[in-house]
């Protein structure tokens, strides 16, 4: 199982990097995806195939069916720095434990 999150090209996105820890307290990975732009949208699904295949060494050799746009028409230098330091530091910060996921 993946966690992913969509839209990160969205300028007025709700849900921020940081903000996201479940996956940290499943052990989960997780991918900052946009379906819009492509960005990153191969990642889980390699992630996948390596996992089901037990060979972290499996790659995509085919392009896919429609190239890409360039990703930076949808995602400024500036939002893209933002978003790695969300990233950074949303894996450097610890995760509560208040038991709040007996639930699932």
């Amino acid at each position: 199982m993946v966690l992913v999150g969509n839209k990160v090209d969205a300028k007025d996105r709700k849900v921020k990097s940081k903000m996201v820890n479940f996956h940290r307290k499943k052990n989960m990975p997780y991918f900052e995806i946009s379906a819009k732009s492509n960005y990153n949208f191969d990642k889980p699904f390699l992630w996948l195939t390596r996992k089901m295949f037990g060979d972290s060494t499996v790659e995509f050799t085919k392009a896919i069916a429609v190239a890409p746009p360039d990703p930076t028409a949808f995602i400024s230098a500036e939002q893209r720095a933002q978003m790695e330091a969300e990233m950074a530091a949303a894996a450097a910060s610890t995760i509560p434990d208040n038991g709040d996921d007996d639930d699932l």
